[in-house]
C-alpha cells in the first residue's frame, strides 16, 4: 500500500502558466471561430462595393444583305451602343449594402462578448478543477497518514487487524478518487487550447490566480441603463431594423421605371436596282425605350418588406425586455452568490476544520472510532468542494451579469 500511494500523481507533460488577461488577448487573437466571424466584415465591405456597379453599356451590331447580286438592293451595316438607366436604385441598393455592413459589425461585436465570457468561465473552470485537485490531494495525504499510523499501531498491538485494514481501504478509494480529478483537472487544463485556436500536444496551459474575488457592488438603474446603452446584441437588433427599413426602400425603388437610350449609326450602299435606285448613304439613330409598368398593380413585394420592418421593430421591443429581464435576473444571482460564499468564510470553512482535527486527535487517543474520523473527513471535504464551487459559481453570475449589463472589468 505505501508503495502505491508512493507514485507520483502527476503524469509529464510539460506546464505552461498563463495569467488571465495574457489567456483572453490570445483568445482575441487566435480564436479559429471569430478569425472566421471577422470575414464576414470583408464580405460585407465587398457587398457594399459592389452595390456601387452601374449598368453595362450594350454595344450593338448589325450587317443586311438585300439580295445585293440579283436584285442589287445594296448592304448596310449598323453599329449601336445602348444603356439602361435606373432611377433611385442604384443609390437604395448602396444604402442596404451600408446597413448590412453595420449590422454585420454589431453581429461581430455581440460574438467577441460572448466568446470572452465562455473563454473566462473555460479559464475559471480549469482554476476550479484545480483546488478541487488541492482538496483531494490533501484528503488522500489525510487518509494515508491515517493508514500508516495504523498499520503501526496494529502492529504494537493498540488497535485490531480490522481496523487497520479499513483505513487502508479508505487509503485505496481515496486515491482513486484523486486519480479521477487528475484526469478531470487536466481535461479543463487541455479545453484551454480550443479557446487559443491551437493543439499544444503534451504542453499545459495552467491558469494561475484562484477563484476568490472582492465582492462588486451595483447600481441597478445604472445597469439597466448601461445595458440599453452598451448591449452588441441590442445594437444588432437595431441595425436589423434598419436594414429591414432599407430593404423596404429598394423594394419600392425596384418599382421605378428603367429607360433604355440608345444611339446608332449605319451605313447603306448604293442600291443599282432599275425600278428604285438610291445612293449610299449614312444614317444615325436615337432612341428611348420605356417599359410599361403593369407588373406595379402587384404590391407583394412591398407588403412583405413593410411586414418585416414592422417584425425587426417587434423583435427589437422584445430584445429591450429581455435585455432589462436578464440584467435584474443576473444581479440577484450575483447577490445570492456573494451571500453563500460569506456564509462558508464566516465560520462554515473553520468549524468543519476544527471538527475533522478534534476527531483525528481523539482517534490517536483511543477516544473515537476510525467511522468518526472518516465520517468528519468526508464532511471537511464536502464542505470545502461545497465552497470552491460556489466560489466559480459566484465568478459564472459576474460574468453572467456583466455580460448582459454590456460591461467589462474582470481583469483577474
Amino acid at each position: 500500500m505505501l508503495l502505491l500511494l508512493s507514485i507520483n500523481i502527476h503524469p509529464q507533460e510539460v506546464q505552461k502558466n498563463i495569467n488571465y488577461q495574457t489567456y483572453i488577448d490570445l483568445v482575441w487573437k487566435q480564436n479559429l471561430g471569430y478569425a472566421a466571424e471577422k470575414l464576414n466584415i470583408s464580405i460585407a465591405n465587398a457587398e457594399v462595393k459592389a452595390a456601387r456597379i452601374f449598368n453595362d453599356i450594350i454595344l450593338g451590331a448589325e450587317y443586311a444583305d438585300n439580295d445585293d447580286k440579283n436584285m442589287q438592293m445594296g448592304r448596310s451595316v449598323s453599329v449601336e451602343l445602348s444603356k439602361t438607366f435606373s432611377p433611385g436604385k442604384r443609390s437604395a441598393n448602396i444604402d442596404l449594402a451600408k446597413s448590412e455592413k453595420e449590422l454585420t459589425d454589431a453581429l461581430l461585436e455581440d460574438y467577441f462578448h460572448t466568446l470572452r465570457a465562455e473563454a473566462t468561465l473555460a479559464y475559471f473552470d480549469a482554476v476550479m478543477q484545480t483546488e478541487l485537485f488541492r482538496v483531494k490531494q490533501q484528503s488522500c495525504e489525510n487518509i494515508s497518514d491515517l493508514a500508516r499510523g495504523d498499520s503501526i499501531r496494529h502492529q504494537l498491538g493498540k488497535i485490531t487487524k480490522v481496523d487497520a485494514i479499513q483505513s487502508g481501504l479508505e487509503a485505496g478509494i481515496s486515491r482513486n478518487e484523486l486519480i479521477q480529478a487528475r484526469a478531470e483537472l487536466h481535461n479543463a487544463y487541455s479545453s484551454l487550447d480550443l479557446w487559443l485556436g491551437k493543439f499544444s500536444g503534451e504542453t499545459l496551459l495552467v491558469p494561475e490566480g484562484t477563484l476568490a474575488m472582492s465582492g462588486r457592488m451595483f447600481n441597478t438603474e445604472e445597469l439597466l441603463q448601461t445595458a440599453l446603452n452598451n448591449r452588441a446584441d441590442l445594437a444588432a437588433a437595431m441595425k436589423n431594423v434598419d436594414v429591414a427599413r432599407m430593404a423596404l426602400k429598394v423594394s419600392k425603388r425596384e418599382r421605378n421605371m428603367d429607360f433604355d437610350f440608345a444611339l446608332g449609326y449605319n451605313y447603306n450602299t448604293e442600291v443599282r436596282n432599275e425600278i428604285a435606285p438610291a445612293p449610299k448613304f449614312n444614317g444615325v439613330t436615337l432612341g428611348v425605350a420605356v417599359p410599361l409598368k403593369f407588373s406595379n398593380i402587384n404590391k407583394g413585394a412591398i407588403r412583405a418588406a413593410e411586414h418585416r420592418a414592422q417584425q425587426a421593430e417587434l423583435n427589437y421591443q422584445q430584445a429591450e425586455l429581455e435585455v432589462q429581464a436578464s440584467v435584474i435576473q443576473s444581479l440577484r444571482k450575483y447577490k445570492s452568490m456573494l451571500e453563500q460564499v460569506e456564509n462558508f468564510e464566516n465560520g462554515l470553512l473553520q468549524d468543519a476544520k476544527s471538527v475533522i482535527d478534534g476527531k483525528i486527535y481523539s482517534y490517536e487517543r483511543g477516544e473515537t472510532s476510525l467511522l468518526e474520523v472518516l465520517d468528519a473527513q468526508r464532511t471537511y471535504d464536502e464542505i470545502q468542494v461545497s465552497y470552491i464551487e460556489t466560489l466559480y459559481r459566484q465568478v459564472e453570475s459576474l460574468v453572467e451579469l456583466e455580460r448582459n449589463a454590456g460591461v467589462w472589468d474582470i481583469t483577474k
